[in-house]
């Protein structure tokens, strides 16, 4: 088979037209940032300075308010509520009644131009390394499984059984009401000579079958039909229509992709320990996901309702994290939310995110600071370790409830899964990771290696 760069991620860099070009965009980063200064000092250069400060200072308290909306009951949630929403509109105001307006749009229209050239400077310099494609033969004896209820029931609004049987395929529709075994369907679709097993549902179920794909070195198939689709947007899937995954059927290439493990359950993006996976413990969770979690956050963040954790991050310590997202590949940014997106699915790592905030002060710097602020933790490693001093703690698999015997070990499989992709799909934008301002300067200045010299192996960090 013939090796290919799959056009949904960018080539790499390193060449010296990049560097003179990222040369040039650190620079103009650099005067736009020194331009947002020049704006703040203009205008307070009649002693506003307090009011400018005031903006910064109404921030941290909106932090702080959401940190007590969702860790306390009764009247400290409702006071941390209006602060959270009470705050940033007070500081408009009296941005407005002061004249200050223009100076703070000013200030922040450089310094959103001041990042952007500072993110696409770093790119020219960090692009990853695309996943490789190798050309594939149509499956003879394809076989879909598929959830009719997934998505809100998407595998009827876009028909898709009858398009996968006009494309040659088995599909094997899951009866919920008999609480189907997607893994068993999957071992049977193998012994009766299935040569492609592919799914049309949630990441959940993704994961399961994927796994059996794996064991068997077939190739396995992703239909966009759940409701996030994380897995789908990271190959680069059509997730507005499902339908076109099915090219893959007739014009596909394949993509040889890592497949996580948990306690020897596979998963596909993510293992989730702490709040939020006690959280979708509750049967309530599923019909009633904002009311739930505002009636047991309290108890989980400052209450005694948390199960304490002590996790191993290969060699690395960390004691007690509320939240622990354990990712198959690491996420481009520290969103403990797992809400951003993983460059590339192929490096061989797991990606690590650990949350502890202790008080209103340190939800006002996350505020400020973000994913850099002391309550967050961000590594990537081979092993995770989870331990506790409890029979069974709550996990949550790709979005899926379970409670497992500690501790609790989480790895990667290098590129087990094949996955098959069609050739031409919309492809996932790339996702620069946050702003080194340190390189930054040392690149607009000069003093940053070429990344096809000494800087090659963080071309792709």
């Amino acid at each position: 088979m013939k090796a290919t760069r799959t056009s949904s991620e960018p080539t790499p860099g390193g060449t010296r037209r990049d560097v003179l070009s990222a040369r040039a965009l650190a620079r103009l980063a650099l005067l736009c940032v020194a331009g947002s200064v020049a704006a703040v000092v203009a205008g307070a250069g009649s002693g506003r300075w307090l009011v400018l400060m005031l903006g910064l200072a109404g921030l941290a308290v909106a932090g702080a308010g959401i940190w007590w909306a969702l860790a306390h009951r009764g009247a400290a949630r409702l006071l941390g509520a209006l602060l959270a929403l009470a705050a940033p509109v007070g500081v408009l105001v009296l941005y407005a009644v002061s004249g200050l307006w223009v100076v703070a749009v000013a200030a922040l229209a450089s310094w959103g131009a001041g990042l952007a050239c500072a993110r696409s400077a770093l790119r020219r310099l960090r692009k990853p390394h695309g996943m490789h494609t190798r050309s594939a033969r149509p499956p003879r004896r394809p076989v879909l499984i598929m959830n009719p209820r997934s998505g809100g029931g998407k595998v009827g609004q876009y028909n898709l059984v009858e398009r996968a049987e006009a494309l040659g395929a088995r599909v094997v529709l899951l009866d919920l009401d008999t609480n189907p075994d997607p893994v068993a369907l999957a071992r049977q679709a193998v012994a009766e000579g299935a040569d492609l097993l592919g799914v049309a549902g949630g990441d959940g179920t993704q994961a399961l079958v994927a796994g059996v794909a794996a064991e068997h070195r077939l190739p396995f198939m992703v239909v966009s039909a759940g409701t996030r689709n994380h897995f789908a947007m990271d190959l680069g899937l059509d997730r507005d229509d499902p339908a076109n995954c099915l090219d893959a059927l007739s014009d596909g290439v394949e993509l040889r992709v890592d497949l996580g493990d948990v306690e020897g359950r596979p998963f596909v993006n993510t293992v989730s320990f702490g709040a939020y996976a006690e959280i979708v413990q509750s049967p309530e969770y599923r019909d009633a996901k904002a009311a739930t979690a505002l009636d047991q956050l309290p108890d989980l963040l400052v209450g005694e309702g948390a199960t304490s954790l002590d996790v191993r991050v290969d060699d690395e310590r960390m004691h007690d994290p509320q939240t622990l997202l354990v990712s198959n590949n690491p996420y481009a940014r520290a969103d403990p939310l797992g809400g951003g997106r993983r460059p590339r699915l192929d490096a061989g790592r797991l990606g690590v995110i650990a949350v502890r905030v202790e008080g209103a002060a340190q939800a006002a710097e996350l505020a400020l600071r973000g994913e850099r602020a002391s309550s967050i933790t961000a590594l990537k490693a081979r092993r995770v370790v989870v331990e506790a001093d409890e029979q069974l703690i709550p996990v949550a698999v790709d979005g899926e409830a379970l409670t497992l015997p500690p501790p609790v070990v989480c790895t990667v499989r290098p590129g087990v899964l094949r996955v098959r992709v069609p050739r031409h799909r919309p492809g996932a934008p790339y996702v620069a990771p946050s702003v080194d301002w340190r390189r930054v300067v040392r690149l607009a200045f000069g003093r940053t290696p070429l990344p096809f010299r000494k800087n090659q192996e963080q071309s792709d960090a």
